[in-house]
């Protein structure tokens, strides 16, 4: 009987030790990091390790009012990002019509300016004696159509695209002249902007990935174009790189497109900005790092779909640490020329086309 009894205590004492083990486990599992998100055309959720900076992608994906997002935290600081700004062709001729070349920018301006830097992708040169016209593929818009990017609050602008050298050299010193002159710093001239806000740097390099008619603008060969990043690291705390690339009227990157995107974040990049597509795409993130790789039309006059009416205003919020939380704000272009915010219903329809890409198989 004292066997039986010793042996019922030995095994209810090991028994009470493994429940007090697994609990121990479960208790410590539940306090680690989240697993970072990785968005890939490859697998839908890839868990990997954990995330310094974890962004929500529910927060990506959900519809934000613009009238109801624009405070800002003192120690964060705002980056806005837009699709393809175009003041050419339709848009031009309506600016020149109307004489108000801060009309693409009416509806925006206010919002856009509430930022601490403001970016866009500037697809056509601003010329004197730009010709109205609604039709063609050779842009120019006037130079006046730079009182629509100041009263915007632009701050950078990148011209590394496809129709920035429709008019040559002198187009681009041109649009580059014009630019700084207005207080907007550009890059994709073979050279970065650089801007310090609230004691940290900015710095942006921007290709054209795209054929062009004249090798004026830089393109992105991986090792100059890691290079390139590399040295403004040292100059810089965070680094953006903005592409023109992809697949005009498609909504997921190319195998090109991401060995681009992959190739600057592992050089140093900590936000990658695409466009050219003309429709919104995909995002993801890779090393902590993210990238949107296209944010459709911004101002421009392809009224003829939907898709081609449509764009997103990307909102980055960087910490102290890096990027901390991105959003996505809708918007519709009508009149070929000026977008607006989109409808809860409008927008929610654009951020489900973004979250399906980005989680396509």
């Amino acid at each position: 009987m004292r066997k039986i009894v010793s042996y019922f205590l030995f095994f209810s004492f090991f028994l009470a030790l493994d429940v007090l083990i697994i609990q121990y486990l479960i208790n410590n599992q539940s306090n680690t990091s989240s697993p970072e998100i990785s968005l890939t055309k490859s697998s839908l959720i890839k868990t990997q390790i954990p995330s310094k900076q974890q962004l929500s992608f529910d927060s990506i994906f959900s519809y934000q009012d613009p009238a109801s997002n624009q405070s800002r935290q003192p120690d964060e600081i705002t980056l806005l990002a837009t699709g393809d700004v175009i003041p050419a062709r339709s848009v031009n001729y309506q600016m020149v019509k109307l004489n108000d070349f801060r009309y693409p920018f009416a509806k925006t301006a206010d919002f856009l300016k509430n930022s601490d830097i403001t970016f866009i992708n500037l697809e056509t040169p601003l010329i004197p004696n730009c010709q109205p016209t609604v039709e063609g593929m050779v842009f120019c818009g006037d130079e006046k159509a730079v009182e629509g990017l100041v009263s915007a609050g632009v701050k950078v602008a990148n011209i590394a695209n496809n129709h920035m050298s429709d008019y040559g050299i002198e187009g681009i010193n041109n649009t580059t002249k014009l630019l700084q002159q207005n207080n907007i710093a550009v890059c994709g001239n073979g050279s970065p902007a650089i801007l310090d806000i609230k004691g940290k740097k900015f710095g942006f390099l921007g290709y054209n990935d795209i054929s062009e008619r004249y090798d004026l603008l830089p393109s992105p060969k991986i090792d100059i174009l890691q290079k390139d990043i590399r040295d403004l690291k040292i100059k810089a705390d965070y680094v953006i790189v903005a592409f023109h690339w992809g697949v005009e009227y498609t909504s997921s990157p190319s195998a090109r497109q991401k060995e681009l995107a992959h190739s600057a974040i592992d050089a140093g990049a900590d936000l990658i900005i695409g466009n050219h597509p003309h429709w919104v795409g995909a995002v993801e993130q890779y090393k902590d790092k993210f990238t949107t790789y296209a944010h459709g039309n911004f101002i421009f006059d392809q009224m003829w779909s939907q898709e081609t009416r449509e764009g997103v205003i990307g909102k980055y919020i960087f910490g102290d640490t890096g990027l901390k939380s991105v959003n996505f704000y809708s918007v519709i272009i009508e009149n070929y020329s000026q977008p607006r915010f989109a409808t809860q219903t409008e927008a929610e329809k654009i951020l489900l086309r973004i979250k399906t890409n980005s989680f396509k198989e």
